[in-house]
Parts: structure tokens; C-alpha cells; sequence
């Protein structure tokens, strides 16, 4: 495991000594893992969803397609 330093303020870094009981060092690092998590599996999906980008515009064309005219003809019907 590789180590790395942090700076915060002075007036943080006491606050951070009234709570001793605080594993800060554990702390940090564990959001930095879930945050690390959280951007590996969000880039993971937008590269899925840009591969799927073909299908989506396709299915969008069709289903424009299929109302195109839709209005007109439940007007012509009295329904609207």
C-alpha cells in the first residue's frame, strides 16, 4: 500500500484532535475507495451506454416514426 499526505487547515486539524477515538487515516482512506468505486463503475456505464447509443437512436426513429401522423388521425376520429 503506498502512502500519501494531506493538508488541511489548522483550525481542521484541531477539531480532528478533540475526536481522538477517530481513526482519520481509515477514515479517508475509505472514502477515497468508495469515491474511486463510484467513478470506476460510473465511466463503466457511460461506455456501455455510448455503445448502446446506436440501438437507442434507432428504437427513438421508429417510435417517431410510428406517431407521425398519430395526432391527425384521432382528431379526423373526434377524439381529441
Amino acid at each position: 500500500m503506498v502512502s500519501i499526505t494531506l493538508s488541511v487547515p489548522d483550525a481542521v486539524k484541531n477539531q480532528m484532535n478533540e475526536f481522538d477515538e477517530i481513526n482519520w487515516s481509515g477514515f479517508v482512506r475509505k472514502c477515497i475507495v468508495k469515491k474511486t468505486e463510484e467513478l470506476v463503475w460510473k465511466e463503466k456505464m457511460l461506455k456501455q451506454l455510448e455503445m448502446e447509443r446506436g440501438i437507442t437512436d434507432w428504437a427513438v426513429k421508429l417510435q417517431h416514426a410510428g406517431r407521425k401522423g398519430r395526432f391527425e388521425q384521432l382528431k379526423k376520429k373526434g377524439l381529441i
